[in-house]
């Protein structure tokens, strides 16, 4: 039997309009991305990022064209683990792991530890994959309880296809009252197992 990805699921119909870039990095089967990646933010965010990379959530410090590795591995419960890891120019290597699961209809949730998570819906514009903010979950046992997004900020990622095997990722946290106060953008390569591009 052949598995479906989280990604395909929430799509539907519109998983065949996404390119084989995007398709390669959405697969069910276990795949891993390589890329650079750069991180943006205000100077005044630092103290809060570190209370949420505590917590499992995003990378804490700046940097440009960083290289970073992105490791997914669906389980046998259907959701999909990711592993991130960036370098820094100072040699050392940030990590931030997340949970994704399906929870229906056209969403998806990323759990950055077993209580907290952000619902987001997903759709195809254009040839691009957009993703929009919900509201954040707190897990309670079998309860998902939903927070409002305003208490951090709303999410966008865009990610776009640039030939056969790559894609741009453009992910943003904008705050309702200072504006956008997170980004990290760059461009990978999804691969396979095996290191061979998927996309081809």
């Amino acid at each position: 039997m052949i598995a479906i990805s989280l990604m395909q699921k929430a799509l539907g119909e519109q998983w065949a309009s996404l390119p084989p870039a995007l398709r390669a990095h959405y697969q069910a089967q276990d795949n891993t991305d390589l890329g650079r990646l750069d991180i943006e933010f205000p100077a005044g965010m630092s103290p809060f990022l570190w209370l949420l990379h505590g917590m499992g959530a995003l990378i804490h410090r700046r940097g440009q064209a960083l290289p970073a590795t992105v490791e997914k591995r669906m389980n046998e419960q259907g959701q999909q683990h990711w592993h991130r890891r960036v370098l820094f120019a100072d040699g050392r290597t940030v990590a931030f792991r997340s949970r994704w699961v399906y929870p229906g209809g056209n969403e998806l949730i990323e759990f950055v530890n077993p209580l907290l998570g952000l619902r987001m819906a997903v759709e195809v514009i254009d040839g691009q994959l957009h993703y929009s903010g919900r509201h954040f979950v707190l897990q309670l046992g079998t309860l998902r309880l939903p927070l409002p997004e305003a208490l951090l900020g709303h999410t966008t990622i865009v990610e776009t296809a640039l030939n056969e095997a790559g894609f741009a990722m453009d992910f943003r946290l904008t705050h309702p009252l200072f504006g956008l106060i997170y980004r990290y953008h760059g461009e990978f390569v999804a691969q396979s197992q095996e290191g061979v591009p998927t996309g081809f």
